[in-house]
């Protein structure tokens, strides 16, 4: 579906699906106060999603016994607590550092939620656990994080180092750095683009990216002030102009125009990487800016600029089923409203969803109506 088609999705000029809705007052109280409509992040995860609401996020996810469970916690934004943090630009690099450490987290709660970690550990992962003094889970975390960032040093840095060198073997003279590093920069483009298409191969990764359309079409929904329904979500686009994978790609094209300026050009290798390390927070709080412009604005212009993100998250997302499409309500619904009262726990303590509607604070039961 294109971008341009979710403007028809308004209330009035098509099918809505509405379920039985009263007033209800047994919800939590975190959120009483949310305003109807509020911009909410999200985030996909091992079968499920993550929703951030003002004051909350809700992470859940749906288990091997097709049940759904929840997790909420508060949330504070960090420019309430010190007001530079939220000055543009400088929001941009904490809003890069927070995402990081936020998605590092609800990656792990939503593993631990899935209770895919119960397994007996081996004896090298007791001793690693032991070692470390730290948890099984946090040591394999750890080591997949360790893992990821050697990875995307080999994968946009010495790959594109090596193709730039190559460049310079064939382009010698000093005057065609800026045309070798958009080259490289177009070349380090190409390696994400192929990486992404090549995770999606993997089967656990491709459902990843159907709730990352789960989260997309759920979010639409609630801009357009439609009750969350799956046949309500179902109707909008997949691609979602704030979408992570836009921000990605501005920070690429950004980082090609900043090291062309202000980047060390010279040939020690220890030197170009660190001087694209310092400029990083740099690009940060500029691409963040720029996707926030471009995201709120209808212009023309914004349009046709965001647009070559808006396709790249073909992607990074699929199709979602109802199925998922209730577990991004369910989390949306939380991160909201709250949890709803009277719904079992696990041992755990989190929250057991077994039908998405009783997280709306609207939903009456049909034998509470009659």
């Amino acid at each position: 579906m294109a971008t341009g088609d979710v403007e028809m999705f308004k209330a009035g000029e098509i099918d809505v699906f509405f379920f039985g809705r009263k007033e209800r007052t047994y919800m939590s109280k975190m959120n009483e106060s949310v305003p109807k409509r509020v911009d909410i992040g999200g985030q996909a995860v091992m079968e499920g999603v993550m929703m951030k609401a003002p004051r909350a996020i809700a992470v859940s996810v749906r288990r091997p016994d097709h049940t759904i469970v929840t997790k909420l916690k508060p949330y504070t934004p960090l420019s309430e607590k010190h007001k530079w943090m939220g000055y543009p630009f400088l929001r941009g690099i904490v809003n890069m550092c927070t995402m990081f450490t936020m998605g590092m987290s609800t990656l792990q709660d939503s593993t631990s939620m899935l209770g895919i970690l119960d397994e007996e550990p081996t004896k090298f992962e007791k001793w690693l656990s032991k070692k470390l003094g730290k948890g099984l889970d946090k040591v394999v975390m750890g080591v997949a994080v360790f893992l990821a960032i050697l990875l995307s040093l080999g994968l946009f840095f010495l790959l594109p180092e090596l193709f730039a060198r190559l460049l310079k073997s064939w382009m010698p003279n000093p005057s065609q750095n800026g045309l070798i590093n958009l080259l490289s920069g177009i070349f380090r483009i190409l390696i994400l683009m192929a990486y992404i298409a090549f995770c999606a191969k993997v089967p656990d990764v491709r459902r990843t990216f159907e709730y990352h359309g789960a989260e997309h079409k759920t979010v639409y929904c609630h801009e357009h002030d439609l009750p969350l329904t799956p046949e309500n979500a179902q109707r909008f686009s997949t691609l979602h102009p704030r979408c992570g994978t836009s921000f990605l790609l501005i920070v690429f094209v950004i980082s090609i125009v900043l090291f062309t300026l202000v980047g060390y050009q010279g040939s020690n290798v220890a030197l170009r990487f660190l001087s694209r390390i310092i400029l990083l927070p740099i690009v940060a709080g500029i691409s963040y800016e720029v996707l926030k412009g471009l995201a709120h604005s209808e212009s023309k212009i914004a349009k046709i600029l965001r647009w070559p993100g808006m396709q790249m998250q073909r992607l990074t997302t699929r199709p979602p089923t109802n199925e998922m499409l209730e577990v991004a309500i369910v989390s949306m619904n939380v991160a909201l409203y709250g949890l709803p009262q009277g719904c079992e726990t696990t041992p755990e303590g989190y929250t057991v969803i077994r039908d998405y509607r009783v997280t709306d604070p609207d939903y009456v039961p049909p034998e509470a109506a009659e």
